[in-house]
C-alpha cells in the first residue's frame, strides 16, 4: 500500500510566488534558462540551472554550479523570498489551462514504495541526467522539482479536495504561458490523517512525469541511509517531493515526430513504400483554403491506429492495416507501430533514440510547427494519436517500458512553489 505522506514545505513569499515559480529545468537549454533569468530575476530557473549564473566558460556540471544553487536557494529563504511551513501539511494544487482544470495533492513519496514498485515507471532514465540531479538534490540538500505522479481515481479523496478547494486558496496567479495555479495548505491534522489513510488504500503509483528527478531523489536518499548507518524510516531523505493526480483529470498529449531525410526514396517512391501497411489518403495542401484552425482540426487523428503525415507540401492520413495491429501492452502502442512499420524498415532509423536523423516535437507545440520543420530542416512529419493513460498504466502494470518520446503531459508542473527539505 501506498505511503504518502505530508511535509513541512518550503514555499514562495505570497507576493512573489509569481515570479519565482518556473518550469521544469529540463524544458530549457542553456540558452533558453540564462535568458529567462535575465528576464526575470527571481525566477527559480537561476537554482534549478544555477549555471545561468555564470558565462558560457563555466561548464554547467562543475561544482562550482551546485554549490550556487545551494547558496542561492538558501539566501532566498534567508531573505524571506520563501516561507518555511512548521507543520507537515498536505498541498492541493491546480492547474487549469484552456478551460481544463486538473487537481492534485503536494506530498512525499517513498523511497520504499520506489524500490519496491508500488510507484511504477513506464521509461528508462539516462545515467548522466540522473547524476546531475543527484548532486544538484545533494547539494541543495532538498527536492526543488515535484515527481508528477498518478493514481486510479478513487472517492475518498476526491470528497476531500473538493471540499478544501470551496475555501480561497493561498496562492492564485496566471503564468506567463496562461496557466492559472492554485495551492490551498491542508495542515488540519483530522483532514491530515484522512488523506494519508486514503492514499494508503492505494496498491498502485504511476510516475506520468518525471522519471529522471524520481531515480535521482531515490538515488539520494539511498546514499543518505547508507552514510547514517542508523536510520528509522521517518527521516525526509526517504520520501521525495510529488504531486499526486487522479487518472480521470490528465491530458496526454500527442509527441509527435519529424526526420530529415527520406532514406533516398522520392516521394511517390516513399509513398508507395509504405501502402503495404497502411492506407494513406490526401487530405490538403499547405496552401489549402480552410484556415490554419480548420485545417489542423481536420488533420488530426482521430482515433488510435490514425496517423497525421506531412510531406511534399501536403498532409496525408496514415489508418494502419487491421493485420498489422498489436494488442501487445508496448507493441500495440502507435509510436511503436509507427517505428515498427515505417520509420524501422522503410526510413532506416533502427534506435530513435540516438540517431540524428529523428527528432520529437511536443504537442504543445501544434502542427504549425510540424510543417515548420519540414519547411526548414527535415523531409516528413508524423503527428501522432495520443497515448492514453490506460495504455501507460498497462505498459507499467506489466512490468514494461515505453518507447522514447511517447507522452507529453500538460500543464507542467512549476517547481519552486513547494520544496522539500531532506534533513
Amino acid at each position: 500500500m501506498a505511503d504518502i505522506r505530508p511535509f513541512a514545505g518550503i514555499r514562495p513569499a505570497v507576493e512573489k510566488a509569481r515570479a519565482i515559480a518556473a518550469l521544469p529545468y529540463d524544458v530549457y537549454n542553456r540558452a533558453e534558462a540564462k535568458e529567462e533569468t535575465e528576464r526575470n530575476p527571481l525566477s527559480f530557473l537561476k537554482i534549478d540551472r544555477a549555471e545561468t549564473q555564470f558565462d558560457d566558460s563555466v561548464g554547467t556540471y562543475e561544482d562550482c554550479v551546485y554549490k550556487k544553487a545551494h547558496d542561492t536557494l538558501w539566501q532566498m529563504v534567508k531573505d524571506g523570498d520563501f516561507i518555511r511551513d512548521t507543520a507537515p501539511a498536505y498541498y492541493i494544487y491546480e492547474l487549469t489551462m484552456d478551460g481544463r482544470s486538473q487537481t492534485g495533492i503536494a506530498a512525499c513519496a517513498s523511497i520504499d514504495d520506489y524500490t519496491s514498485q508500488v510507484i511504477k515507471k513506464h521509461e528508462n532514465t539516462r545515467a548522466q541526467k540522473e547524476e546531475d540531479r543527484i548532486r544538484h538534490v545533494d547539494a541543495c540538500d532538498a527536492q526543488t522539482g515535484p515527481i508528477f505522479l498518478a493514481y486510479r481515481n478513487q472517492g475518498l479523496l476526491q470528497k476531500i479536495i473538493d471540499a478544501w478547494k470551496e475555501n480561497a486558496p493561498t496562492y492564485d496567479f496566471v503564468s506567463d504561458d496562461r496557466i492559472r495555479h492554485r495551492l490551498w495548505i491542508v495542515a488540519d491534522e483530522r483532514a491530515v490523517a484522512k488523506i494519508r489513510d486514503a492514499f494508503s488504500g492505494i496498491k498502485e503509483i504511476y510516475i506520468a512525469d518525471g522519471h529522471h528527478r524520481a531515480a535521482s531523489a531515490v538515488k539520494v536518499g539511498l546514499k543518505r541511509r547508507a552514510a547514517a548507518g542508523n536510520y528509522d524510516g521517518t527521516e525526509e531523505f526517504n520520501y521525495f517531493l510529488s504531486v499526486l493526480f487522479p487518472d480521470s483529470e490528465l491530458k496526454i498529449m500527442d509527441y509527435n515526430r519529424v526526420v530529415r531525410d527520406l532514406n533516398g526514396y522520392t516521394p511517390g517512391q516513399f509513398l508507395q513504400r509504405i501502402s503495404s501497411a497502411f492506407t494513406v489518403s490526401k487530405l490538403l495542401e499547405r496552401d489549402g483554403k480552410l484556415s490554419a484552425g480548420d485545417r489542423y482540426a481536420a488533420i488530426r487523428p482521430q482515433k488510435k491506429g490514425e496517423i497525421a503525415m506531412y510531406l511534399n507540401g501536403a498532409w496525408y492520413r496514415l489508418e494502419i492495416k487491421a493485420g498489422y495491429r498489436n494488442n501487445d501492452p508496448i507493441k500495440g502502442l502507435d509510436v511503436s507501430l509507427l517505428q515498427d512499420l515505417l520509420l524501422e524498415p522503410v526510413l532506416g532509423i533502427h534506435d530513435p533514440k540516438t540517431d540524428e536523423r529523428i527528432d520529437f516535437v511536443g504537442g504543445i507545440r501544434g502542427y504549425g510547427e510540424l510543417e515548420k520543420r519540414v519547411l526548414q530542416d527535415c523531409k516528413v512529419a508524423f503527428g501522432m494519436y495520443p497515448t492514453s493513460i490506460e495504455e501507460l498504466f498497462a505498459v507499467a502494470d506489466a512490468g514494461l517500458l515505453m518507447p522514447p518520446k511517447s507522452t507529453w503531459f500538460e500543464p507542467k508542473l512549476r517547481s519552486g512553489l513547494l520544496i522539500h527539505k531532506i534533513s
